[in-house]
């Protein structure tokens, strides 16, 4: 059990004294230094004023080491993305830190994909990944960066490292944003978002290339969403001239009259 070590934690990292947190709950200062200094052992009262002092759940100040914690995954229970508080299926963003205890950003290869796919929430899986900083993105988000491949999102060049910020309100994504986004069925897929989560429980992905026709996704076959914010590739973007644009075009027409032509003949 992890509670004196955490109400203690809590308390410092609020700059709180004993007398502070004592008074706000109603409680003698000598029994709150008994349970800082696991000396006294709280009753079912006490464990709920603790949790609803520091907004934080009775199970997460009894099983979590939150000293343990990363300075974004603990900014995550503070803002109310508690798995226990939410009684739903939000985690805690299993991550890396350096010796200052800051999130490293880890990088996802093209190689190592199908092993994120499974070991996404395994903290043993994610500590094997490389990892690197980036001096100029905030210490206070949480970053990874994935290697997308093929054609679909050109003009960004296939193999270019994409770096996103994990978003854990998915209800809050941005129409016409690009995410990066983690699916069982799929695996990693690098979109830019149609959010249709609130009337119909899904996302419409749409690629930056013409040539891909946009798809939907049901939120409930999603299991990470990172924010993109930029990428990194020795490749120059490729220049969609006019004479590509007419090509995409007969392309998008005969694949039309293809499906035209297969649905008369039942296909």
């Amino acid at each position: 059990m992890f509670f004196s070590n955490n109400i203690k934690f809590l308390r410092k990292r609020r700059g709180r004294t004993q007398d502070d947190v004592a008074t706000a709950i109603s409680m003698k200062r000598s029994t709150l230094s008994g349970y800082e200094n696991n000396v006294a052992h709280p009753g079912l009262e006490a464990l709920i004023l603790f949790s609803n002092y520091f907004n934080i759940a009775i199970d997460t100040l009894i099983r979590t080491d939150l000293s343990s914690l990363s300075e974004s995954q603990l900014r995550q229970i503070e803002r109310g993305y508690d798995v226990y508080l939410k009684g739903s299926n939000l985690r805690v963003l299993a991550t890396t830190v350096n010796a200052s205890n800051e999130d490293n950003i880890e990088l996802v290869s093209e190689k190592a994909k199908a092993g994120y796919t499974g070991g996404f929430a395994d903290p043993e899986y994610i500590s094997i990944l490389p990892t690197f900083r980036l001096p100029f993105l905030s210490r206070e988000k949480k970053y990874r960066t994935f290697q997308v491949s093929g054609d679909s999102m050109l003009p960004i060049p296939d193999g270019s490292w994409v770096t996103g910020v994990f978003i854990q309100d998915w209800t809050t994504l941005r129409d016409k944003d690009a995410y990066i986004i983690l699916t069982m069925e799929e695996g990693i897929v690098f979109k830019v978002v149609e959010n249709r989560i609130k009337p119909d429980g899904k996302l419409v992905l749409h690629s930056l290339n013409p040539l891909y026709e946009p798809y939907d996704i049901r939120i409930k076959d999603i299991r990470e969403i990172w924010q993109f914010v930029h990428y990194i590739s020795p490749k120059l973007p490729e220049n969609l001239n006019s004479e590509n644009y007419h090509l995409v075009e007969t392309v998008r027409q005969l694949r039309n009259d293809i499906r035209a032509i297969q649905t008369r003949l039942n296909i």
